[in-house]
């Protein structure tokens, strides 16, 4: 075979190579790269529910532990999750919108069940001594860790503020001005200039 024609065949050999390749990535590609198929409504997993739906990472993980926030006699709010259950993909907002308005001067702890050990029983320290099976559930307990709301489902977020303003002594949302949210992201102006 002549130079010239053994030439011809390599260079037509590497094309034919590098042609091959991108067809093989492309393949992959196709195989490995699918579109995102959860939502708000539907029971996949997308993320944190929090950080997805609430806008909102700051409440996972929680400040402090439930056996600590006992100990300091510190209101509490427990909020069971999943973040595969569209139930608690839509409740998400109302979670945060208690921290909002509570975070301060009680303790906002958010418990994804699939954290919870599987255990016989559990003490009052622990999260699972509260949590009776379904997604979401709310329970607030007092100063001295007294159960004074557990509710499953969606609980309106005015039947949470009452039982923390019975706890802090406040007046019903019906005798009083309404509760001020507090800022997450504040801008500054004087940043601006």
């Amino acid at each position: 075979m002549s130079r010239i024609k053994l030439l011809f065949l390599q260079k037509k050999l590497v094309w034919l190579r590098l042609i091959s390749s991108v067809l093989i990535l492309l393949v992959c590609l196709l195989i490995v790269i699918q579109p995102a198929s959860a939502g708000i409504k539907d029971d996949n997993y997308d993320g944190n529910i929090f950080v997805v739906y609430a806008g909102n990472g700051s409440l996972v993980p929680p400040r402090e532990t439930l056996a600590k926030s006992l100990e300091e006699h510190r209101p509490i709010f427990l909020a069971f999750y999943l973040d595969d259950s569209k139930d608690s993909k839509e409740y998400a907002i109302s979670i945060s919108r208690v921290q909002e308005f509570y975070g301060k001067v009680a303790e906002i702890i958010p418990i994804n069940v699939d954290t919870i050990p599987a255990k016989q029983s559990y003490e009052p320290t622990e999260p699972g001594y509260y949590y009776t099976g379904s997604v979401p559930q709310v329970v607030v307990l007092n100063q001295s860790g007294q159960v004074v709301l557990n509710q499953k489902g969606q609980v309106p977020f005015e039947a949470i503020d009452g039982k923390f303003r019975e706890i802090f002594n406040l007046l019903p949302s019906t005798e009083t001005v309404q509760l001020k949210r507090r800022a997450f992201n504040e801008f500054s102006s004087e940043l601006s200039k």
